[in-house]
């Protein structure tokens, strides 16, 4: 089957079965490695990718549910060779144990915070929960995603003139 779909910003042109779960396609046709395979069945979260701006799990979403769309992998969130400010905050705060899980948690962020720019802290621990970390750096990941919602909030209001 043909299809094409937006990866990373860039238009993809794919001769494959539409029944290709997306982790695959990502892996090995398009060799983008950041996303992992955790459980295979949608689980854990090892595999979350944004599929036109939604999170889904890469592991059980069939490419052709993504034909047309576009797609954001870990790769794409870093701009002009700049970490974005989550994975800057997972490494100041030292969340990467074995580093298996940390590309969907970042994902899973990312929605978050694009979704809601100051969420508390039972947002964060609500939107991560589909996540899991086999080294229980969950106190880490909390604290990487309330660090970016604090220094958003102190830029959006210098930006605008005010102190917080």
């Amino acid at each position: 089957m043909a299809l094409s779909l937006t990866v990373n910003g860039e238009q993809r042109s794919l001769d494959i079965e539409g029944d290709t779960p997306l982790l695959w396609v990502l892996r090995d046709e398009l060799g983008l490695k950041g996303t992992k395979f955790g459980c295979g069945a949608g689980l854990c979260g090892a595999c979350t990718v944004h599929l036109n701006g939604q999170p889904v799990r890469s592991c059980s979403t069939p490419v052709e549910f993504a034909a047309g769309g576009e797609v954001t992998t870990i790769e794409g969130l870093a701009e002009d060779g700049q970490l974005h400010a989550l994975q800057k905050a997972w490494i100041a705060e030292g969340v990467p144990q074995c580093g298996y899980c940390q590309s969907g948690q970042i994902m899973s962020a990312a929605h978050l915070l694009a979704t809601n720019p100051a969420p508390a802290r039972n947002d964060i621990v609500a939107a991560m929960t589909g996540n899991l970390c086999r080294c229980g750096t969950y106190s880490r990941i909390i604290a990487a995603v309330e660090s970016v919602a604090a220094s958003s909030l102190a830029y959006d209001a210098s930006a605008a003139g005010q102190e917080r």
